[in-house]
């Protein structure tokens, strides 16, 4: 083994997670994807105790950890446009214009819930995902409901329990063709 100084080197510590809840959150970035049509949104903890958590250096190259997608083709709307006034209800004075790059710095509420997936040891594994966009004066007066977990059809067995890096991700009903097994980076 080579030599390894480590009197600089703070020892690592627990540190808390993100658990399923209500957060308000940050948008960090807003990516349109126009030939798929939808953003891809990563966000952050703006309030509370875990206030800049994915600001960490241990999440800077795992945007799958925090990020979530809204699509805007024609069968989801309904959903985007929840999304939209859920971010204009959390911030006074701002109206969605069509451009992506004005959602950059704007709170929103996230309801965070757990789903399961296969993970690619064949076990089934549980993670993160944005079940739903709400104003963030809802989340702070603690008014939504945090699903219950998602279990995969058929499954039968308990979930392993969540590994300290759990993925999140958006409600994907719309996404079959975004988002197969081949195309998800985590698992």
């Amino acid at each position: 083994m080579r030599e390894v100084n480590l009197s600089n080197v703070q020892e690592s510590t627990e540190f808390e997670k993100v658990i399923p809840g209500g957060y308000v959150c940050i948008i960090k970035s807003a990516v349109d994807v126009p030939e798929k049509e939808y953003l891809e949104i990563t966000y952050d903890i703006s309030e509370g105790k875990l206030k800049g958590y994915y600001s960490d250096p241990f999440f800077a190259d795992m945007p799958y950890a925090h990020r979530f997608f809204r699509s805007y083709k024609v069968k989801a709307l309904p959903f985007f446009k929840g999304f939209i006034t859920a971010v204009e209800e959390s911030n006074r004075g701002y109206k969605w214009n069509n451009d992506e790059n004005t959602l950059v710095n704007k709170a929103v509420g996230l309801v965070i819930a757990e789903e399961e997936y296969n993970g690619s040891d064949g076990s089934i594994k549980k993670r993160l995902y944005v079940a739903k966009c709400t104003s963030a004066d809802k989340i702070r007066k603690k008014d939504f409901t945090v699903p219950e977990l998602k279990r995969l059809s058929g499954n039968t067995q308990q979930s392993q329990p969540a590994q300290q890096n759990q993925a999140v991700i958006g409600d994907i009903s719309g996404f079959e063709e975004i988002l197969t097994d081949d195309g998800v980076p985590f698992n």
